[in-house]
């Protein structure tokens, strides 16, 4: 099955989620732990019967959900049409969503030696040296972000080699950028904009916010 494009996944209308960095998010707002757990199960039989299963985090007010063909390492159309379900299946049960709430942050690294630098962080972070799949160090099972080498020339002065890559809904990012702007932070850099605006903090320290669009 193939992966969706950005704009097939925005024209499917899928009013409850939002695609971040690779997967579909959404928040239900079950408000209690038993509603939620509830809707965990009944997503669970929503999954077995569709053969997809998706990563649900239930918490005392609030049950995420993550879509994702690992097969085909993308959103296909069988994650909108589970997605679709499981937002029917929380409308008849009086379960509103928080489509801004989803966000995802992953780690990026200046390096200039991906191969010998990964197998170090692959080990720190996952207990695993091999855990390196191309420019990635990723944890399969979800304990810690993701970190990416983002490659750049070898060189000796001081610079930020680490920034974050806080992922958000493509409708909540302003909002979060003109919080952080009145916090006390800057925009360094939108030319890259709405795909992803760089930040700083009083001190310099940069993070960049990213969205799905215009990739």
């Amino acid at each position: 099955m193939s992966i969706l494009s950005t704009q097939q996944i925005l024209d499917a209308g899928l009013g409850d989620w939002r695609k971040l960095a690779q997967a579909l998010h959404a928040r239900f707002l079950t408000r209690d732990f038993t509603t939620g757990l509830a809707l965990v199960s009944a997503i669970g039989e929503l999954a077995e019967d569709a053969n997809h299963h998706p990563d649900i985090s239930l918490t005392y007010p609030h049950v995420d959900v993550k879509l994702l063909s690992h097969d085909a390492s993308g959103v296909t159309q069988r994650d909108v049409d589970l997605a679709r379900r499981i937002s029917n299946l929380a409308a008849e049960r009086g379960i509103t969503s928080d489509p801004a709430a989803p966000a995802v942050v992953e780690l990026a690294l200046d390096t200039a030696d991906v191969a010998g630098i990964g197998p170090f962080w692959a080990a720190l972070l996952t207990g695993d040296a091999s855990a390196v799949d191309g420019d990635d160090v990723a944890d399969p099972t979800g304990r810690v972000p993701l970190l990416w080498f983002q490659h750049t020339d070898a060189h000796e002065t001081p610079r930020q080699r680490f920034h974050l890559d806080v992922w958000l809904p493509h409708d909540a990012a302003d909002a979060r950028i003109a919080a952080a702007v009145a916090a006390g932070g800057t925009v360094v850099d939108d030319a890259e904009a709405p795909s992803f605006t760089v930040l700083a903090d009083a001190e310099g320290n940069r993070a960049c916010v990213c969205t799905i669009l215009e990739r």
